[in-house]
């Protein structure tokens, strides 16, 4: 009876032990919230911005004519294609990086472009984090994407992120950034672009392509802030829980002990 009462305790520090690791892991999330979505937020503006123009361009007549507006025959099957996939530097984030490696798994002939440690570890890259991925560093992978497009080295441009719905709601997903799709259903506001189309869609869609990737890594990583802190939360309630019951066992133990003690003093006192 003593050696259950000893792993009991035994038990109880170590559950104890990582109830404060998740408590402090959850509160750091908890600190990292606000900054990170009042970052998704202005990323999503500009980008909102320069994709309305973007679009609006698209539809000129004389746009036709760009490299960034090609089509291939069967482009969902063209083999040609990269993605940049953005996962967490970090684990213990509920399934942020597992749907983001599901998603993956669809497109397993593309080439991928990795941002975030796990995705680099997965694939054996070079590590880029997609914390501190910046607007800077966006702009330079953006240079060079688009000069690989132009050159046809390629037929289209993802990327595998996740869009962060709400507090409790996170969903992987992929976004296709090239080529520009035309939409029909755009209403053209008039607005004269000078000197031509043409040449503000080929100088307007660098920046559009650096806005998407800035915006997608602001909302995978406002995404997984939120996700760490769920799944933090939901640890720390069922290490809690884990040590009530575990506690009501020792108690119980300890009064089975005791009440074995009492009897074996009573009887021997009998003799």
């Amino acid at each position: 009876m003593g050696a259950d009462t000893k792993q009991l305790r035994i038990r109880i520090k170590s559950v104890d032990s990582s109830l404060h690791l998740t408590k402090a892991m959850g509160l750091v999330a908890s600190s990292k919230i606000r900054r990170a979505n009042e970052e998704m937020d202005k990323t999503k503006q500009y980008l909102g911005a320069l994709e309305s123009m973007v679009k609006e361009l698209s539809l000129a007549p004389e746009c036709r004519r760009s490299p960034y507006l090609r089509t291939s025959e069967t482009p969902e099957d063209s083999p040609r294609t990269k993605l940049i996939v953005i996962a967490g530097d970090r684990g213990l984030a509920g399934g942020y990086n597992a749907n983001v490696f599901k998603l993956l798994r669809d497109y397993g002939s593309c080439e991928i472009i990795p941002l975030g440690r796990r995705i680099c570890d997965r694939t054996e890259s070079e590590f880029v984090s997609s914390e501190s991925f910046s607007y800077k560093d966006a702009r330079e992978l953006t240079r060079t994407l688009c000069e690989g497009f132009i050159k046809e080295e390629y037929d289209r441009l993802g990327i595998i992120c996740t869009r962060y719905v709400n507090m409790m709601t996170q969903i992987a997903e992929i976004r296709w950034i090239l080529p520009l799709t035309r939409d029909e259903g755009v209403k053209r506001t008039g607005m004269i672009f000078e000197p031509d189309e043409l040449t503000v869609l080929t100088h307007a869609v660098p920046e559009y392509v650096t806005g998407a990737i800035t915006e997608a890594v602001r909302e995978s990583f406002a995404s997984e802030v939120a996700a760490r802190r769920m799944a933090m939360d939901s640890a720390e309630k069922n290490a809690q829980a884990m040590i009530d019951d575990l506690a009501l066992q020792y108690n119980r133990a300890r009064q089975s002990a005791i009440t074995q003690e009492i009897t074996e003093i009573v009887a021997g006192s009998g003799r």
